[in-house]
């Protein structure tokens, strides 16, 4: 079993910093108000138990978000599955299903294309490229490997 690391851009890693401070921020904010105003002055103390609970409930499921996305984002190859797993969210595929693998030199994007039209991007370092297809290749020699890059007519190069 082979495991690679999703990467993440220092842009998605700072979104993800900051929900994780507004998390914090919202839990220190809901533990002032319980103390600070509590169920004084009112009729119904039930409501605001029922808006401190749920309160709390968001702000815990929305940092274990955070943090699972952040620790657990991973590409695997398993002997015959090609696994993803984004969080919380996992997804299985066949290699047998799989028709081939593009490397897209424009871009420095690969991508996984299944038989039925469907396709994945894989976001692994660059230098992980290698050690992927030759992961998925392994599993199943029969898939394909194109590199594709597109270059610029002769006639427009000297524009």
């Amino acid at each position: 079993m082979k495991v690679f690391k999703y990467k993440f851009s220092k842009l998605i890693k700072g979104l993800i910093i900051a929900g994780l401070a507004v998390c914090a921020i919202g839990f220190i904010y809901n533990i002032f108000q319980i103390f600070y105003y509590g169920t004084r002055n009112s009729a119904s103390p039930s409501y605001y138990y029922i808006q401190y609970a749920l309160m709390f409930f968001v702000v815990i499921l929305l940092a274990a978000i955070l943090i699972s996305i952040l620790i657990n984002s991973n590409y695997t190859v398993d002997g015959k599955t090609f696994k993803t797993c984004f969080g919380f969210i996992k997804s299985s595929y066949n290699i047998e299903d799989m028709q081939y693998l593009s490397l897209d030199k424009n871009t420095d994007k690969l991508s996984v294309h299944f038989k039925n039209g469907e396709y994945i991007v894989i976001v692994v370092k660059q230098d992980w490229y290698e050690d992927f297809i030759s992961a998925i290749l392994e599993a199943n020699p029969s898939i394909q490997y194109i590199i594709e890059s597109k270059e610029e007519p002769e006639d427009k190069k000297d524009d």
